[in-house]
């Protein structure tokens, strides 16, 4: 039991709810943070018997940033000790869609973006604070390059992973870790169906790769591990070669 109370951000996502039932099981402290109130309190009495020390279920809505200094200070008042937090959330919709439709683009960085710098930027000061503790983020190897096929939802990304790179340098002076993780394919409902996926991972095995990677001061890896050397060959890809590839 590390006395830890994990903010789980997005928690009915599957990854969120993978890594919600990792930490019960340590005996941490779980808050779970999401849209779906009667998912998550499904899920909150599931982490209660595999051990949490303590779950308690909190609305939250990452394009309601008016709500997130309420929610900062709710997590506060639950967390008795040390707060972590874990962030989740995003939004994708199919790239054609978003082309065809503006307003979907203002929402996915709506939501993978402005919502989370909102509600990381109302955490941070009690994370200063408390002298300590774990932050995880989710980006994604979509960050790592713009793709015809998804190049706002790597917009997002990319954003998000620049900020995080930020605020890991602020909050590093207060013995705070901030991890940023970047999965490749996961099977989880916002990846369902489509044809061009491969080398899947299970929510599972990011979850345990993002817990590990946090505990050992990582600053930032890819889940699984093998997108280390695949997103440095896209990445030396040349920007002449890259626009006419159709990926």
């Amino acid at each position: 039991m590390s006395g830890e109370t994990w903010v789980v951000l997005g928690a009915s996502s599957a990854i969120a709810r993978a890594f919600a039932r990792l930490v019960a099981r340590r005996g941490d402290g779980v808050i779970l943070a999401g849209r779906d109130r009667e998912d998550l309190d499904i899920l909150a009495k599931d982490l209660a018997l595999r051990g949490a020390a303590s779950v308690h279920v909190l609305g939250f809505d990452a394009l309601d940033t008016a709500s997130h200094p309420d929610f900062a200070r709710d997590c506060r008042r639950l967390a008795p000790g040390r707060l972590g937090v874990f962030l989740a959330f995003a939004y994708m919709e199919e790239q054609a869609s978003v082309d065809a439709e503006p307003d979907l683009a203002l929402a996915t960085i709506g939501a993978g973006f402005t919502g989370a710098v909102s509600v990381l930027h109302r955490l941070a000061p009690h994370l200063e604070d408390q002298e300590g503790g774990h932050l995880i983020a989710l980006g994604s190897v979509a960050g790592d390059r713009g793709r015809r096929k998804n190049y706002v939802y790597g917009a997002t990304k990319a954003g998000l992973h620049a900020y995080l790179q930020g605020l890991r340098a602020r909050l590093h002076r207060h013995g705070v870790t901030v991890t940023t993780v970047k999965p490749g394919f996961v099977d989880t409902a916002m990846t369902f169906g489509r044809p061009e996926l491969f080398l899947v991972a299970s929510p599972r095995a990011v979850a345990e790769a993002a817990l590990k990677a946090a505990l050992k001061g990582r600053d930032e890896i890819y889940a699984p591990w093998f997108w280390t050397p695949i997103m440095a060959v896209i990445k030396a890809i040349p920007e002449r070669v890259m626009k006419r590839l159709d990926i």
